[in-house]
């Protein structure tokens, strides 16, 4: 048996695609290199490309109430190569913190970061503070020696004992808390926020990367994590017990913090079935098992309105149990594999559209330019060659070849000027279009908003202060939108003209695509909205409720923002790049064809030592055009989940 099983075959898999098309755009950067057809705009289009594959990540967030075996579950996928359990799962409460798991390529090394419960009373953000390593607590980890690494990864489950009030005052509900045995009157409260682990593991270092959340009360006390962090996780895998059933909780889990209309899971929501184990009668036989598992499944997908074969009744112990002892038998049983089948077939797969949707059709379509001016230069190239049949050079027809090249050449040149022309008016418009979404902008509604809420009396002042907020970033949007059509009308127009006067009707525009952001900032009001009318926060006390706010809603809607400036900026420059692309390549192609003619024309060369050298020259351009055939097959292999797929029906059933 495979102590990674096929999860990590399939991510090995993924990762070597991945590998391959970063390979690929290096060799067409070294193709354009090779026939002079390289140019600034394609190194900026090329060099984004490369940024996609290598930054690429895939998120998966284990989410469920305490004691439903989250982290035994991670344990099992993940390192049951170390003969042990790593992560601290033994029965009660362990994971008292949101836990990231991943593995940091640019610092190449293992650690764990702790960072302090008490930061909550302040006014930076999780975000805001993973930029401040001195707020953090660091220890090494040491993958050659496990049993000391699983001692320190034991520091994620520490909690500390604290007074009821500072318990309130780190923003936990009191009734959920535990009681200090110890300290009577003291409750415990989880000594870290976060903990983030980055630990050298084969999937971690093909960039998966794991969020292990703690129970509802942590959920309900860490806003940033339900706001942004889950959201924006790629699927998300609800753990539940099959001895408890959906409980009143599980259920307040999937309403409030998964199955919500603001939530990204673009890959899927899907809940595992964990301690089927407790469900194993050796008694009355294996039938009736199955059937008791089927029973609390089915029960289990009605509650949560999902498919029943989203639900995955598995025993992460046994599991781990089966993988720590090569039991292949017991590793069936406890059906871990089918939940790798479901990442494998579900999650990875929405991964390799959205590379294919981003990146292979924009790098096909930079292709597909190239090869279109390495087939026009093909047909000059031969019609010199016919001009050069006879026994001596036909310097008429070599003449007239010249002349309709130097007219090509500067119906090029023109284009090209008239181009750089259209991107300044472009360049002016997306100037205009980033001051709609400006810095500045933003922290100005910022800042009239929060003296709004310092200002407001009541509840309800301080609620349409924070929804006044968000209306003004909706207009501010909303306006891009407006200002981003006819900004798209323009480049259309520009496309159009230019296709018509080229007949180079594969060339598209690239769009602005604002209309996401719009939908984005309505989500986020939407989340706004259920932030405010919390029971926790109308019951807080308003200089905490400003922070809390503003650590959370603001500090989301400006990386919102951040991102918005970014697409704005770029646009203009990027939109006019395709026809850019293939003006640049037929002018600096025809340059070198005119200078050749000309000198053909001027020499008394020999007719057949003319012929051999463009025989050479057409024999050589057809073995780059074939290189190039060879690239784009390359980029066109299918991912290696629609591979399988060709082979095995993997329609989602599990």
């Amino acid at each position: 048996m495979n102590p990674q099983g096929t999860l990590s075959q399939q991510v090995e898999a993924y990762h070597n695609w991945k590998k391959e098309l970063i390979r690929q755009i290096g060799r067409y950067r070294l193709w354009l290199q090779d026939n002079d057809l390289f140019s600034d705009d394609i190194s900026t289009r090329i060099r984004h490309g490369l940024e996609l594959l290598i930054e690429d990540e895939l998120t998966i967030a284990f989410v469920g109430e305490y004691s439903r075996g989250k982290t035994e579950l991670i344990n099992s996928l993940f390192f049951s190569n170390y003969g042990q359990r790593m992560l601290p799962s033994q029965a009660g409460r362990t994971t008292m913190c949101p836990t990231e798991l991943f593995f940091d390529r640019t610092a190449n090394q293992n650690y764990l970061l702790l960072l302090p419960i008490e930061t909550r009373t302040g006014e930076l953000s999780l975000q805001q503070l993973r930029n401040q390593p001195e707020r953090w607590v660091k220890h090494e980890l040491d993958e050659r020696d496990p049993e000391v690494m699983r001692e320190v990864l034991a520091e994620v489950a520490r909690v500390k004992s604290v007074p009821p009030e500072e318990a309130r005052s780190l923003g936990f509900d009191e009734s959920m808390l535990e009681h200090d045995r110890n300290n009577p009157g003291n409750v415990l409260v989880p000594a870290w926020r976060n903990a983030q682990i980055s630990i050298r593991h084969p999937l971690f270092e093909r960039g998966l990367r794991i969020l292990d959340t703690p129970g509802l009360n942590a959920l309900g006390s860490e806003p940033e994590l339900t706001i942004s962090m889950l959201p924006r996780a790629h699927a998300i895998i609800f753990v539940l017990s099959a001895d408890a059933g959906v409980t009143a909780s599980d259920m307040t889990i999937w309403k409030e913090h998964i199955d919500t209309e603001h939530a990204d899971h673009r890959a899927g929501r899907f809940a595992v079935l964990n301690k089927i184990d407790v469900l194993w009668d050796d008694l009355q036989g294996e039938k009736h098992t199955q059937e008791a598992i089927e029973r609390v499944r089915s029960y289990t997908a009605d509650h949560l309105g999902i498919r029943q074969h989203d639900v995955i009744p598995l025993s992460a112990k046994q599991g781990l149990l089966s993988r720590v002892r090569q039991d292949n038998d017991l590793f069936e049983r406890s059906n871990i594999g089918k939940l790798e089948q479901l990442i494998i077939q579900r999650i990875l797969m929405h991964k390799e559209q959205l590379i294919t949707q981003s990146l292979i059709n924009d790098l096909l379509g930079m292709l597909q330019n190239s090869q279109a001016a390495m087939q026009t230069r093909l047909a000059s190239l031969e019609e010199e060659l016919i001009a050069c049949a006879g026994p001596s050079l036909d310097k008429p027809a070599l003449g007239r070849l010249a002349d309709r090249a130097q007219q090509d050449y500067d119906f090029y040149y023109k284009k090209l000027i008239t181009l750089r022309s259209s991107r300044r008016l472009m360049d002016s418009q997306g100037a205009t279009l980033s001051d709609m979404v400006s810095q500045q902008r933003f922290e100005d509604h910022a800042a009239k908003i929060r003296e709004s809420m310092s200002k407001s009396w009541t509840t309800a002042g301080m609620n349409r202060a924070m929804d006044h907020f968000f209306e003004l970033l909706e207009s501010d949007l909303t306006n891009l939108m407006s200002e981003g059509r006819l900004a798209e009308k323009m480049v259309g127009a520009i496309y159009r003209r230019y296709n018509e006067d080229t007949r180079a009707r594969h060339l598209e525009p690239i769009p602005l695509r604002a209309g996401r952001h719009v939908i984005a900032i309505r989500e986020l009001r939407k989340k706004a909205k259920r932030f405010r009318i919390s029971p926790k926060n109308l019951l807080t006390e308003q200089s905490l409720l400003v922070r809390r706010f503003f650590n959370v809603m603001v500090s989301e809607a400006r990386t919102l923002y951040s991102r918005v400036r970014k697409d704005v900026e770029r646009w203009p420059h990027e939109a006019l790049l395709p026809i850019m692309q293939y003006s640049m390549e037929q002018k600096q192609l025809l340059e070198h064809q005119i200078r050749r003619l000309r000198d053909m024309v001027r020499s008394d060369r020999d007719s057949r030592a003319e012929r051999e050298r463009l025989q050479n020259t057409i024999a050589d351009l057809r073995r780059q055009l074939e290189l190039a055939d060879a690239m784009q097959r390359q980029i066109r292999k299918p991912a290696p989940t629609l591979i399988q797929q060709k082979v095995v029906n993997i329609s989602g059933a599990v």
